[in-house]
């Protein structure tokens, strides 16, 4: 083992670490707010809900904990043993080193890697998610997802990989930068095409029926000056008892998403505390802050694949062999460069989880005044968070580490908190 693979072994070994820690801390902090429920959640859940609850993030928690194992041992597996470099070497031989066959290469590869992960995503849809009675979905609905998950990543991911290939065989030096550019440029394009044309693929989308409800919500979109031409109900009570909100691209393509279980469980009030926040991001400029820190990391991101693709020595670390490169019309360094660094970005970025979190919690505050400030009321956002915690059997105690690690909003005591003083202040 050289100093490179050395170096990522134990970045892996850490965050494994770290997560283990982490999730233990938040574990037992759990086991000590077991029990009664707090007197400052009271109102939020009853004594046999809140006991659910706790169980329920326990149980995650030790799912948490098993796939973090199981997943670093077949990383080491991969990576360590040389089945990853042997599998692309045989791929390679039977496909061959042209732009479309190594581009199928790295699609077959990713799929592969998909392929590992579905024994604990079907444990947990099928075991965990349906002990506490959120699991909808059917075997065969699972099944055609992933079907159509694949599918989509060939139809997609195919043309892209191989136009990056092209870039980086006809620019060496600049490739990187011509291919974020198209990059990027895909990423908007998909922001309008996504609710279109990728999102009926799997769910089913119909207008917000005509009624007080909607009527409500289009004057609240009015008076904000969100200005969406449409409200739709998505179908996610098809696979999931959890609700959710969301919008979709921008402009005149903007569309307010609300799933059914999320109108079955609020009143017309808390959604409209809950659609005022969704619009709070929009009209606080965080969708565009996002997609500013998006386009700086993607660029970050395309100039180290083309720092590590430009050499041997990244790729040879893992067992990769470039043998097969002489009288190929390919430069082969590409495709296994860039498969590493699928794999291997997430160890880096996972020690910067929590300043991008920071930044998210941040946001979720200014969203929740903006819609206290435009109602003229915290309580149909306050309730409606309570409500939505009270469904989805939140962890309403969370470790303060885990929390301000992990969690991209902030926790509902202090969103309560932070609703509550601005009543006091204003």
């Amino acid at each position: 083992m050289n100093s490179i693979a050395l170096f990522f072994a134990v970045i892996i070994l850490a965050k494994l670490f770290t997560e283990w820690v982490l999730n233990r801390l938040n574990r037992q902090h759990i086991h000590r707010c077991e029990g009664l429920v707090p007197e400052a959640f009271r109102d939020v859940m009853a004594q046999d809900v809140y006991e659910q609850s706790i169980a329920y993030s326990l149980d995650k928690a030790r799912l948490a904990e098993i796939e973090s194992l199981i997943d670093t041992a077949l990383l080491f597996l991969l990576l360590y043993t040389g089945f990853l470099a042997g599998f692309y070497s045989l791929l390679t031989r039977c496909i061959g080193d042209g732009l479309w066959a190594q581009a199928t290469v790295m699609i077959l590869m990713i799929l592969f890697l998909g392929v590992l992960s579905l024994p604990m995503e079907w444990w947990e849809q099928f075991r965990l998610e349906n002990r506490y009675g959120f699991n909808k979905s059917t075997l065969k609905l699972w099944v055609s997802d992933k079907i159509k998950g694949f599918i989509l990543t060939v139809l997609i991911g195919l043309p892209m990989v191989a136009m990056l290939l092209a870039f980086f065989n006809w620019f060496p030096k600049t490739w990187w930068i011509w291919g974020f550019l198209v990059f990027f440029a895909f990423q908007m394009l998909m922001v309008i095409l996504y609710p279109m044309l990728i999102l009926p693929f799997f769910n089913k989308l119909e207008p917000l029926p005509e009624g007080e409800l909607k009527d409500r919500l289009m004057s609240l979109s009015e008076r904000t000056g969100f200005r969406a031409k449409t409200i739709q109900v998505i179908d996610g009570s098809k696979r999931s008892a959890h609700s959710n909100a969301f919008f979709t691209g921008f402009g005149t393509f903007r569309r307010i998403v609300l799933f059914d279980t999320l109108l079955e469980q609020l009143t017309p009030a808390q959604l409209e505390g809950v659609l005022a926040h969704e619009i709070g991001h929009y009209k606080k400029g965080h969708v565009p802050k996002m997609l500013v820190i998006s386009a700086l990391t993607g660029l970050a991101a395309f100039a180290v694949i083309g720092l590590l693709a430009g050499s041997n020595w990244f790729i040879e670390s893992f067992g990769f062999s470039l043998h097969q490169v002489e009288g190929s019309p390919l430069n082969l360094r590409f495709v296994p460069s860039l498969l590493l660094f699928s794999i291997l970005t997430g160890y880096v970025t996972f020690w910067f989880a929590p300043i991008g979190n920071t930044m998210s919690r941040k946001h979720e505050y200014e969203a929740d005044a903006f819609a206290s400030r435009m109602i003229g009321d915290s309580q149909p956002l306050i309730q409606a968070l309570r409500k939505l915690h009270e469904k989805n059997l939140s962890n309403l105690t969370p470790h303060p580490s885990y929390s301000r690690f992990y969690y991209s909003h902030p926790t509902l005591l202090e969103r309560e908190d932070a609703l509550n003083s601005r009543i006091t202040e204003g």
